[in-house]
């Protein structure tokens, strides 16, 4: 699956980033950071790619983003928080169920360790 190569660079990515700057950035500064790398390695990355919903044949924009997604395959989010929840898995998982992704991460940056804090999802 072409997917497990693209996300284990995200997940290299993410924690050579985790080690320069720690678990105490915002959100969006560690988007722009992991947008930056992945992008500079090749990938076709979109950073808060909008996400619309089909309902009856009607294509709906109801706000929702997907922090980052690559090559068009592999959708991550980012959170900085003190754990990954029930809620945060529920919300990748219907991003990929939306945008027929088979591959998604869940990448916390608050871990004290980075690797903690990674969840991987398939479909």
């Amino acid at each position: 699956m072409i997917e497990d190569g693209i996300s284990n660079d995200i997940i290299g990515c993410a924690i050579n980033i985790h080690k320069i700057f720690g678990p105490g950035l915002l959100e969006s500064a560690y988007r722009e950071f992991l947008y930056f790398d992945l992008a500079e390695m090749g990938y076709t990355v979109e950073k808060e790619k909008v996400m619309p919903v089909i309902y009856k044949k009607v294509k709906l924009e109801l706000g929702y983003r997907m922090d980052i997604v690559v090559e068009d395959m592999v959708v991550v989010e980012l959170k900085r928080v003190e754990h990954i929840s029930d809620v945060h898995i529920a919300q990748l998982l219907t991003y990929m169920k939306l945008g027929d992704f088979r591959l998604g991460l869940i990448i916390n940056f608050q871990s004290k360790l980075l690797k903690d804090g990674i969840k991987r999802l398939v479909l």
